[in-house]
C-alpha cells in the first residue's frame, strides 16, 4: 500500500467512524496489549495501563481484554466523548492531523468487524483481531526510559541503588512491591494461565499477533507460541515479535532463528515481522538502551534477513525520545543501506518512529526549538531519498508522513518547563554514576542543552 493509499484509508475510516460517533476508535474493541507479569492491559500503547480483574479471568478468560475500564472507555466513545486515556490522539487531531485512531481503525483487521461492533458495541465477550502480549519481564537491557516493570535488569539496579533523584522520584523500589511487583517467570501466573486457556479461541480470530517483553528470546512462552503455530498453521496470520536482537546466550538466538526459519520457509503463517528496538546509532544507541552491543545487533539483523529470505521483514522501532534526535540521520542512512541490500522482490526493511510519552523529561517536546531544525533536516533527507523509482530502496511516503506528524505534535506541545530540565539532568547525571557512562562524551552535540539543564 502506498502512502497516499494509506492516508486515503485513514480518511475513509474517519468518515466511516462518524456513523457511530465523532470519537469512535475500532482499536478499543479489536486491539489489545497484555502485560501479563503485572496483570495490566491497554488497547494500544497510547493509553495508560490498567489492572485486569484477577477474579473475573478465573471463569472468563476473555475478561483479560474486556475489562471494566475498557467497557467504560467504549461507552464514552459511543456517546461522542473523549476518554482521558486517549489524549495522544486527541492532541494530534487538535492540530488538524489524522491520528492513530483513524489509521488503526482503517486497517483491514479492524474495519472488517465494523458492522458487528456497530450492532453489538457493549458486548463483554469481544475477541480482538490484533493482540500484543508481554508474557515475562525478563530482559538483559535497562533502557533509559524503561522500568523494573518491564526489565529484570532494571529491577536489580533499583534494588541496589534505589530510586533516581528526580521530582517525583523515578523508579522508586516501593513502587514495584506488593501487587505492582512483576510476577517472575518461575512462579505461577494467573494472567498467563488465563491467556493459555483463552488461546485456542483467540488464535482462531487472530490477524496480527505480537510478542513483546522484556526480551522474548529469553521467555519460554515465545517458543510455546512458535511450536503451536508449527503444529497449527494459520496462513492468514501476521506474526510479529519485538526483540532487542542481542540475547545474552547464543543458544537462545540459535533456537529462535531455527524455529522462525521453520515457520517462514514452511509457510506456517502469512508473514513474520521482526521488530527491532533501537533509538539511535552506535554509541548513542548503546547509551539509551544500556546493555546493547550495537554492532552485534546489526549483524544479527543482517543474518536474520540473509538466513530466512522468505515471508518475513524487519521493522526498526525507534522510540523517539530527546536523545534520539541528534543521531537519527545515521540510523536512517543505515536503514536505507539494508533496504538496498535485502529488498529484492518485496520490501523487507521498514521503520516506525512512535513518540516516547513517559518519563516526561525524556520527551522530544522539552528540547529547544533548534532541535526541531535537526528533525526538519531529517525529513528533507528522507524526501531527497524518496519517489517512485526503484521503490524498494527509498523512503516511503507514509514514513515521511509519520515524521511530519511527530513534528506537528512537537510544535503543538513544546514545553520549556524548568522542572523538566532539572529532572533531565538529575536522571542522566545519576545514570552516568550508576552505569559508568559519560553523557557529554556520547552526546557532545548536546553540551549547551546539558549545561542549561544543569543550571535550571
Amino acid at each position: 500500500m502506498s502512502t497516499s493509499d494509506y492516508k486515503k484509508e485513514a480518511h475513509k475510516a474517519q468518515v466511516k467512524l462518524q456513523e457511530i460517533s465523532q470519537t469512535m476508535c475500532l482499536a478499543k474493541w479489536n486491539q489489545v496489549s497484555f502485560h501479563l507479569p503485572t496483570g495490566l492491559t491497554n488497547s494500544c500503547y497510547h493509553p495508560p495501563l490498567h489492572k485486569i480483574d484477577a477474579e473475573a479471568i478465573k471463569t472468563n478468560p476473555a475478561a483479560l481484554h474486556n475489562t471494566a475500564e475498557k467497557l467504560d472507555q467504549r461507552f464514552k466513545m459511543l456517546q461522542g466523548e473523549r476518554p482521558d486515556g486517549c489524549s495522544y490522539c486527541w492532541k494530534l487531531e487538535d492540530t488538524g492531523e489524522l491520528s492513530d485512531r483513524h489509521y488503526r481503525s482503517g486497517e483491514p483487521w479492524a474495519m472488517q468487524d465494523f458492522e458487528a461492533i456497530k450492532q453489538n458495541p457493549m458486548t463483554t465477550s469481544w475477541t480482538p483481531r490484533y493482540v500484543e502480549v508481554n508474557f515475562n519481564h525478563a530482559c538483559n537491557f535497562k533502557c533509559s526510559y524503561c522500568s523494573p516493570q518491564f526489565s529484570t535488569t532494571w529491577g536489580k539496579e533499583t534494588e541496589r541503588y534505589g530510586e533516581f533523584p528526580t521530582t517525583p522520584p523515578h523508579n522508586a523500589p516501593e513502587h514495584f512491591q506488593g501487587r505492582r511487583r512483576p510476577i517472575p517467570n518461575r512462579e505461577d501466573n494467573p494472567y498467563v494461565n488465563a491467556f493459555w486457556k483463552w488461546w485456542p479461541t483467540l488464535y482462531k480470530n487472530l490477524k496480527h499477533f505480537r510478542m513483546t517483553g522484556g526480551e522474548p528470546m529469553m521467555d519460554r512462552n515465545t517458543y510455546k507460541v512458535f511450536q503451536y503455530i508449527i503444529d497449527h498453521p494459520k496462513q492468514d496470520l501476521h506474526l510479529n515479535i519485538t526483540s532487542n536482537m542481542c540475547p545474552p546466550d547464543p543458544k537462545l538466538k540459535a533456537k529462535y532463528f531455527n524455529m522462525l526459519q521453520t515457520i517462514c520457509m514452511q509457510e506456517k503463517v502469512e508473514h513474520v515481522m521482526q521488530f527491532v528496538s533501537v533509538d539511535s546509532w552506535a554509541k548513542q544507541a548503546e547509551y539509551i538502551r544500556h546493555g546493547l552491543n550495537f554492532e552485534k545487533m546489526w549483524q544479527n539483523v543482517d543474518e536474520f534477513l540473509e538466513r530466512i529470505p522468505y515471508r518475513n521483514s524487519v521493522t526498526f522501532i525507534i522510540t523517539y525520545n530527546n536523545l534520539s534526535v541528534v543521531g537519527l540521520r545515521q540510523l536512517l542512512e543505515g536503514i536505507l543501506r539494508l533496504r538496498q541490500k535485502h529488498s529484492k522482490d518485496y520490501q523487507r526493511v521498514w521503520f516506525d518512529i512512535p513518540l516516547l510519552r513517559q518519563p516526561v523529561w525524556q520527551q522530544i517536546t522539552m528540547l529547544p526549538e533548534a532541535y526541531q531544525e535537526i528533525h526538519k533536516d531529517n525529513i528533507e533527507y528522507m524526501r531527497k531519498n524518496s519517489g517512485e523509482d526503484n521503490g524498494l530502496h527509498i523512503f516511503k511516503d507514509f514514513e515521511i508522513q509519520k515524521m511530519l506528524r511527530n513534528l506537528a505534535y512537537w510544535q503543538k506541545n513544546a514545553d520549556a518547563n524548568p522542572l523538566l530540565k532539572k529532572n533531565f539532568y538529575a536522571f542522566f547525571n545519576e545514570h552516568d554514576r550508576r552505569r559508568n557512562t559519560n553523557f557529554l562524551n556520547v552526546f557532545p552535540e548536546m553540551e549547551e542543552f546539558w549545561i542549561e539543564c544543569k543550571n535550571a
